[in-house]
Formats: structure tokens, C-alpha cells, sequence
């Protein structure tokens, strides 16, 4: 049911779902006072939440800030959080998506010796196919990209980061593997990840990658000039924001 409910959570909290919602509403108003008042709060609408700038500075007080490992700095495994890998149904394949720096990044540090093994923690995200789990893609990539079977850790239940948690806190303390670990996500991600990793009792420490948003000065024009990409922005900015303050109500952060 938390499932569920996660998913029509990120449909009602999107900034654009509104939109849409406001301009049906000012287009079925028959009233030409309110239908032009109704208007201008569209207009109004879409400058705030279409501006570049805005959810810019937004994304970069909340992202988790980069974190740089020292030559002898080790850990006993990198618990790689899935999410970034979609699946064709008909063909059954897999596609590494806009979030697959956590994959290249959790290989990366394997390669470097800063994680001994790697815990891939991921099952199936979809609500109406749970046949197509992510961990045992990724496991097969990563042993083709010449990580030994034995230093891949995988679980493949989980459907959203608290789950994710849980089950790696179960499969981590049947091996008895020694924290703290390496949590790698992406860095707007990883503020509640950690928290949720935190209350299940797991040892962590954060390496996000996956920056959505880079501290550098913009021209005055990018600032201001709408885009459509800030609409997804503000949609990933606010699932991680709603989705701490829903965890903490109910006790998994």
C-alpha cells in the first residue's frame, strides 16, 4: 500500500500535473472576470515553477555536496542503490537511464580499491510488472565489466529506499560485513537515503554522484528564460523534499 501511495504521491505534487489542472479550470470558467484573474495566476504559475534559476539554487542546497576519498580511504562494501535501469517489457531488455552515474561510479570505486565488494540493492519499480528486477541486471553487468562474483552482493525485493535499507541491513549483517559502507545515489537523493539507512541502523557514508545541478554562474538570460526543464526539476526536487517529511511522519527516517 506504502507503494502505491508513493506513486500517486509524485503525480499529485508535480508543479506541471497542475498546471494542466489550472488551465482546464480557466478554460471551462465561464465568468470573464474570473476566467482573466484565473488566467494570470496560469501565467504566474508557469514563470514560477518554468524559471531556471529558482529550482537551480533549490536543487543546490539540497543536493548532498561531493565527497572526495583519500588514497588509503577503504570500506568494506558500496551499497549501490538502484533506479537507474528501465526495462522493455517486449523484449525483455534493459536501458541504463539519467541516473546511471551511481553504476559507473560504484564500478569506478571498486576498480580504485575504495569498496571491496558491491551490494546492489533493487527489485522491480514498476506497479504493474515486478518480473523484471534490477539488481539481477545490474549483477550481470557488473560482472561483465570484471567485478569477481564474489564481491557482488544483491537483493532484489525492495521497491523504494526505506525497503532498500531493510534488506540491505538484513543481507549485510547475515555476513557479517564490518560498516561503515559507502552509500552511492544521486546527490538529490541521498539527504533522505541516508537518513532512512540511518534509522534502519546501517553505518553509511555518503558518495553521491548524479549532480543535477552544478554551482557554476549563469548568464543573466539562462536565468530568466523559461524551460521545460525546470518543470522536472522542481518534480525531482519536491519527491525528495515530501518524501523525507512522509518518511519521517511514519517513522522510516
Amino acid at each position: 500500500m506504502f507503494f502505491l501511495l508513493s506513486k500517486l504521491l509524485s503525480i499529485f505534487i508535480s508543479p506541471f500535473n497542475w498546471l494542466l489542472i489550472f488551465v482546464l479550470i480557466t478554460f471551462f470558467t465561464k465568468d470573464q472576470q474570473r476566467k482573466r484573474r484565473r488566467l494570470i495566476f496560469c501565467i504566474s504559475w508557469f514563470l514560477l515553477f518554468s524559471n531556471p534559476y529558482i529550482i537551480h539554487k533549490l536543487s543546490l542546497s539540497w543536493q548532498e555536496k561531493q565527497k572526495i576519498l583519500t588514497a588509503g580511504e577503504k570500506y568494506e562494501a558500496g551499497i549501490l542503490l538502484a533506479g537507474f535501469v528501465s526495462f522493455e517489457f517486449k523484449s525483455k531488455q534493459g536501458f541504463y537511464g539519467g541516473a546511471s552515474d551511481r553504476y559507473i561510479q560504484a564500478v569506478r570505486l571498486y576498480k580504485l580499491g575504495h569498496i571491496k565488494k558491491i551490494l546492489i540493492t533493487g527489485g522491480s519499480g514498476s506497479v504493474l510488472r515486478q518480473e523484471y528486477k534490477e539488481a539481477d541486471f545490474v549483477k550481470e553487468e557488473l560482472l561483465l565489466m570484471g567485478v569477481a562474483k564474489e564481491d557482488i552482493l544483491s537483493e532484489n525485493q525492495s521497491r523504494n529506499t526505506y525497503e532498500n535499507a531493510v534488506y540491505s541491513k538484513k543481507l549485510l549483517d547475515s555476513l557479517q560485513l564490518k560498516g561503515p559502507y559507502l552509500l552511492i545515489t544521486s546527490a538529490m537523493h541521498m539527504k533522505r537515503s541516508q537518513q532512512v539507512f540511518t534509522k534502519v541502523g546501517l553505518n553509511t557514508v555518503a558518495y553521491p554522484c548524479n549532480f543535477t545541478s552544478i554551482n557554476n554562474p549563469q548568464l543573466f538570460w539562462e536565468s530568466v528564460t523559461p524551460s521545460h526543464h525546470a518543470f522536472q526539476g522542481w518534480d525531482n526536487y519536491l519527491k525528495e523534499v515530501v518524501g523525507l517529511l512522509v518518511y519521517k511522519m511514519t517513522g522510516k527516517a
